[in-house]
């Protein structure tokens, strides 16, 4: 493998991607020592207190649904991040137009969830998918909704999970 290739998976997957950023695989991203918390939030993040720690809630601000704004000044955790996908194509163990089509697929998985989650009333789009989820299951049912709220749970509790064993299979490992 040539020195150049580890950065050519990142440009070939990443903003083909953005699973990482999109609040698809994480709620949220705790600060580490050494970032800037002021300058990040110049930068557009969106600092809370977790626990004894700072973090920005996902979907990042700061990812406009391709590529990240602040690519050169991003916290720590986000550069040092690699999903298992980009491992795999970086270790020679996957190609990279096989990774694309798994990414592909999990795209379209996740806004087969999303779409569920706006047909049961849950729209908004700031909020990581799992905090989306839990709202939207935790809501009471209405029973006398045109659509069957409970079918639709159902639905959605197993679209939930074939996208959460994609993303362990694939990005989590």
């Amino acid at each position: 493998m040539s020195a150049g290739e580890p950065t050519d998976a990142v440009s070939k997957l990443c903003p083909n991607c953005g699973l990482c950023c999109n609040g698809v695989l994480f709620a949220d991203v705790e600060l580490s020592a050494g970032d800037d918390a002021g300058r990040l939030a110049e930068l557009g993040l969106s600092l809370v207190k977790k626990e004894s720690k700072l973090a920005f809630a996902q979907p990042c601000a700061c990812f406009d649904k391709k590529l990240c704004k602040i690519y050169d000044e991003r916290p720590k955790r986000c550069r040092t991040f690699e999903c298992g996908l980009l491992k795999h194509v970086q270790g020679g163990k996957l190609d990279a137009n096989a990774a694309l089509k798994t990414i592909s697929k999990t795209r379209d998985q996740a806004e087969k969830v999303r779409v569920l989650l706006r047909r049961l009333g849950q729209n908004d789009e700031r909020l990581a998918m799992t905090k989306r989820y839990a709202q939207a299951m935790s809501a009471p049912v209405d029973l006398s909704a045109s659509e069957n709220n409970s079918e639709l749970r159902g639905e959605l509790m197993l679209a939930v999970n074939d996208l959460m064993q994609v993303l362990q299979r694939n990005f989590l490992k």
